[in-house]
């Protein structure tokens, strides 16, 4: 079972959130503790890919690699940290609705501790995450539908 499951129906297609979920470059436009996103190879996104990812937490910068473990358009995907003290792991999935016009994604937050971070996962990052997330997923939301 997750940390965090948050889920939320979207007015597009799952094509189209699938799409705009898996471009790296979006996650800064819906994430509010993801200051830039890029993939590392210049490829197109597929399994084995690597993300590089910064994120603010208060008034630091973490700077961090996620690794693309699954991939199945435009159902679900999965990304796991590979580096740092605390490593994400997220799982999404996307139900068509309304005959393929609505969606509902549904985001599987958790995180890996090592050395300071199995302090700082359980204290700080998984409550600021459980906090960020609805407001992320609104977001979305908004910039998906408008």
């Amino acid at each position: 079972m997750s940390a965090i499951r948050e889920s939320i129906d979207i007015s597009r297609s799952p094509e189209d959130v699938f799409a705009y979920m898996t471009d790296p470059r979006h996650l800064p436009e819906w994430q509010n503790s993801a200051v830039s996103a890029r993939p590392l190879d210049g490829a197109p996104l597929h399994v084995g890919s690597k993300i590089a990812v910064t994120r603010r937490l208060g008034k630091r910068r973490f700077p961090m690699t996620m690794e693309v473990k699954e991939l199945d358009p435009p159902h679900s995907w999965r990304l796991r940290g590979v580096d740092g003290p605390v490593r994400g792991d997220v799982r999404a999935t996307v139900e068509s609705l309304g005959g393929g016009t609505r969606s509902r994604l549904t985001l599987d937050l958790d995180f890996e501790g090592h050395g300071i971070g199995r302090v700082i996962a359980p204290l700080v990052v998984k409550p600021y995450a459980r906090k960020e997330m609805p407001r992320n997923e609104e977001k979305l939301k908004h910039l998906l539908e408008h």
